[in-house]
């Protein structure tokens, strides 16, 4: 499947259906509120912690107040158009619900790239990037609620240029809506994001700042295969554009790949993904796929415990 002009949105939109279908109706019953931190609620029958149950797709949940949960995440970035291009990216974050539908998670962000065009000689760089304060609202409970419903504000700063490793001074921000749906209540769960991100960076001190921006619709479903292990898929389609308020756009990818979460203890958790562009197209650029804005191959491993 390749991109070009309209959107093949498919995957996407066909899950996106499937959560507004299951939510024509009511829950047959309410469930209580969130009592036990995320490891320990999926392992139990009653309820689930939606936010990890997929990969880079999140749910709607924030953990119960009072639960401090440490996470560490590991984002991987393999190929591009030109050359060798590896990029990690870990994060460590101390999220904090301070209530039950309000959380902050302050973190600090590290990273390493191997990076190799021809005739240039490859670079090898890595350390502490910056930081980030994400922010996390919930607008509807979906125990109460047809579907789940969060706002999420992410702004970041870092040290490192993403595209190539070289030093940077950069600012960004993530904004997304992420919204979820038990379609077979405590078994299959669907949820659906749209994020919204822009950011600003200066390669040099005298260079001038280069402005980007893109959007992100992702789709995923997880099944509990037992308690406490989750698999399923998702689907992403994104977008990427030159300057802070989507003024031209630079390219376009679909991903697809698996998802899989397990309960390690009742106080701790894990989920993976890998994601393979199938479809995309940069701008003025020949191919079926945009690796120039993109990346050929995404993976995500996180580890989280509660504490």
């Amino acid at each position: 499947m390749r991109v070009s002009g309209s959107v093949p949105l498919v995957p996407v939109l066909a899950i996106a259906l499937l959560v507004l279908a299951s939510s024509l109706g009511m829950p047959g019953g309410l469930v209580l509120a969130q009592t036990l931190p995320t490891a320990a609620e999926n392992l139990t029958p009653v309820d689930l912690d939606t936010e990890h149950l997929f990969g880079f797709a999140e749910g709607s949940d924030l953990g119960v107040p009072g639960e401090v949960e440490l996470e560490w995440e590991t984002s991987g970035r393999l190929g591009k158009r030109l050359g060798k291009f590896l990029a990690v990216d870990t994060g460590l974050a101390l999220k904090v619900p301070l209530t039950k539908d309000f959380r902050l998670a302050p973190g600090v962000t590290f990273n390493a790239y191997d990076v190799g065009v021809p005739g240039i000689p490859t670079r090898t760089t890595g350390g502490f990037n910056g930081g980030f304060l994400e922010t996390r609202l919930r607008l509807l409970d979906r125990r109460a609620a047809p579907f789940g419903l969060t706002l999420s504000i992410f702004p970041s700063y870092g040290t490192v240029d993403g595209g190539s490793g070289g030093p940077a001074r950069s600012f960004g921000t993530e904004v997304g809506l992420l919204a979820d749906r038990e379609i077979i209540p405590g078994e299959l769960v669907a949820a659906v994001n749209v994020n919204f991100a822009f950011s600003s960076a200066r390669l040099g001190l005298k260079d001038e700042r280069v402005h980007g921006s893109g959007v992100e619709v992702s789709g995923a479903l997880a099944y509990q295969v037992r308690p406490g292990l989750f698999a399923g898929g998702e689907a992403r389609y994104a977008r990427a554009y030159e300057g802070l308020v989507l003024d031209r756009r630079a390219g376009q990818a679909i991903y697809v790949g698996p998802t899989v979460y397990t309960t390690l203890s009742p106080h701790s958790w894990a989920s993976f993904t890998w994601s393979f562009q199938v479809a995309g197209q940069a701008a003025g650029q020949p191919g079926p796929l945009d690796l120039v804005s993109f990346d050929r191959q995404q993976f995500r491993l996180r580890v989280g415990y509660s504490f």
